[in-house]
């Protein structure tokens, strides 16, 4: 059946069409979530909050060709929700094994990855929002933009400015130490 049939379905209270909906998204809302949140346990919570929303108010979808960008949309509301209620818990984030045929160097993605999530951990909940949308999800930017509820000049900026610090942290962090040599020269 296709995604129209089942959203209708759904929205006339199908439990079987709801899950047949959102099965093939639940890996990338969770992932998704995962970066935003930068807590498993949070991310897991915020994902069921947005498709218990998404349950409660499938009726009133009035685009079903947008059931994705809706669903995304209240899976990030629900996380910047979620962040705003717990700003000052410490949330960390466990970075699971990529598994790409043929790969050698794990240690070397190891710390690449390592180093991401140290730059990522820098911006707040809505640039990791973006951030999250456009590389993790592949939406494009007008999508975010939609996904986010924010004008696309907004997305933009935001993506820049994420960008530009991410690469700020991971330059100070991989600038080789310099020596100071007698006399306070920098050798």
């Amino acid at each position: 059946m296709d995604q129209r049939g089942l959203i209708e379905r759904a929205q006339r209270g199908d439990h079987d069409a709801f899950a047949e909906l959102i099965e093939p998204a639940l890996a990338r809302l969770d992932a998704a979530a995962r970066l935003i949140l930068r807590d498993r346990e949070l991310a897991r919570d915020a994902v069921q909050e947005a498709l218990i929303r998404a349950w409660r108010d499938a009726r009133g979808l009035r685009d079903p060709e947008r059931f994705n960008a809706w669903l995304y949309r209240l899976t990030v509301n629900a996380c910047l929700d979620m962040s705003r209620r717990r700003r000052r818990r410490v949330m960390e984030v466990a970075i699971d094994s990529l598994e790409v045929p043929g790969q050698v160097d794990l240690a070397g993605d190891l710390a690449q990855r390592e180093t991401v999530d140290e730059a990522l951990r820098t911006l707040d909940a809505g640039h990791r929002a973006v951030v999250a949308l456009y590389y993790l999800l592949d939406l494009p930017l007008r999508e975010v933009a939609e996904v986010l509820g924010i004008p696309l000049g907004t997305v933009k900026s935001r993506l820049h400015h994420s960008l530009e610090t991410m690469r700020t942290g991971v330059l100070r962090n991989t600038d080789p130490p310099r020596s100071v040599a007698p006399g306070g020269q920098v050798a």
